[in-house]
C-alpha cells in the first residue's frame, strides 16, 4: 500500500502548475483564504487589498477595499465569518472589511505603524501588533481597545493558540513567549532558535505549532507538550512565512531562497518545492484542498513585471 508521503508526492506531480493574477500596483505583503475557501485577499505596499474568488481553479478579481493611507502589512480573515477581514497598516489604523457590501465596517485607530495581527479562534478579540512592540487587543462588537501590552523585547509574529487560551509571540531573541489569555501573564518562555524568531503558526488540528527563524531553520512543536519535536532545514536563508495544509500533514515555509519547501509533518520529508523567482514572503494553504497560495518579491527583469501579482500552486498540469 501507497504511503501518504507517495500518494502525496504524486497528487503535486499532477498538480504542479501555478496560476498568477495581477493584483496589485507594488508588492503583495500578504495573502491569505477566507473561512470557507472561496476567496483569497492580498494585502499590498500599494494601500490597497484585493479579494478574488476562486472559481474552477482560477481566482476572478471580485473587490478591491480602498482607504489606507500606508502599506497594507498583514491580513486575516474572521476564523468563522466567511465575508469579515482585517487589515494592519502603518498608517496607525485597523480596518474591519465586509466582502459582502464592498465596505469598511470600522476603523480602529491605534498608537503606531502596525505590522502584524491576528484573530482570536472564537472571532471576538483581533490582536494587533506595532512596531515599537505594542499589542493591542480590540473587541470586534465594540471595535474598542480591551487590553494593551508593552513589550520590553522585538516582537515579530503573533497568535493564540487553536482553544484561543494561550497568546503566543515570537522575539528577536529567538524566544517564543506564552501567556495566558485573557489575563496576559507570562506563563512559558521557550528557547526556540539562537537567531530572530520571524513567525509562528498553528496547525488546523491543535497537535503542533511551527517557528521560522533567521537561521534558517523551521522547528515543529507539539502544542500539549510545548517540547519541539523535529526541524526542517532545507532552506538556506531566514524563514519569513509559515502555513500547514487543511489536514495538518503538510507544511509550506519559504524565505529568500528561490524554491517554496512542502514538508511532510510526521517525518519532515520534503514532498515538493515550488520554484521561485524572488524572495517568497507570504503563503496560505486553502482550508480545504491542497492548493497554496502566495507572493513574491517585486522583480523587474527585462519586460517581465512581477510586482504585486499572487500566485496558486497545485492546479492541475492539464488544463
Amino acid at each position: 500500500m501507497a504511503s501518504y508521503l507517495e500518494n502525496t508526492r504524486k497528487h503535486f506531480q499532477t498538480n504542479n502548475r501555478v496560476r498568477e493574477s495581477q493584483a496589485h500596483s507594488a508588492k503583495v505583503h500578504s495573502v491569505a483564504w477566507n473561512c470557507d475557501g472561496r476567496r483569497l485577499a492580498s494585502g499590498s505596499f500599494d494601500k490597497t487589498v484585493n479579494v478574488f474568488m476562486l472559481e474552477r481553479d482560477r481566482l476572478v478579481k471580485d473587490l478591491t477595499f480602498r482607504g489606507h493611507g500606508d502599506s497594507v502589512d498583514q491580513l486575516c480573515w474572521h476564523p468563522k465569518h466567511p465575508d469579515h477581514l482585517v487589515t494592519a497598516s502603518g498608517d496607525k489604523t485597523v480596518r474591519i472589511w465586509d466582502a459582502r457590501t464592498n465596505k469598511s465596517v470600522a476603523t480602529v485607530n491605534t498608537k503606531g505603524e502596525n505590522i502584524n495581527i491576528c484573530w482570536s479562534p472564537d472571532g471576538s478579540t483581533i490582536a494587533v501588533g506595532n512596531k515599537d512592540d505594542l499589542i493591542t487587543f480590540i473587541d470586534i462588537r465594540s471595535h474598542r481597545s480591551r487590553a494593551e501590552e508593552q513589550f520590553k523585547f522585538e516582537v515579530n509574529e503573533i497568535s493564540w493558540n487553536n482553544e484561543g487560551d494561550l497568546f503566543f509571540l515570537t522575539s528577536g531573541q529567538g524566544s517564543i513567549h506564552i501567556l495566558s489569555y485573557p489575563e496576559l501573564k507570562l506563563q512559558y518562555s521557550l528557547t526556540a532558535h539562537p537567531a530572530n524568531c520571524i513567525c509562528i503558526e498553528f496547525d488546523p488540528v491543535g497537535k503542533y505549532f511551527a517557528t521560522g527563524s533567521a537561521d534558517a531553520l523551521v522547528s515543529l512543536w507539539d502544542s500539549n507538550e510545548l517540547v519541539c519535536v523535529r526541524t526542517f532545514s532545507r532552506l538556506d536563508w531566514p524563514v519569513r512565512t509559515l502555513s500547514f495544509s487543511h489536514d495538518g500533514r503538510l507544511l509550506a515555509s519559504a524565505s529568500e531562497d528561490l524554491v517554496i519547501d512542502i514538508a511532510e509533518v510526521e517525518s519532515g520529508e520534503k514532498v515538493t518545492e515550488i520554484a521561485c523567482e524572488s524572495p517568497t514572503f507570504t503563503v496560505a494553504w486553502h482550508p480545504k484542498r491542497y492548493l497554496l497560495a502566495f507572493a513574491c518579491d517585486d522583480k523587474y527583469e527585462g519586460h517581465r513585471d512581477e510586482r504585486g501579482t499572487v500566485k496558486v500552486f497545485g492546479i492541475p498540469s492539464d488544463p
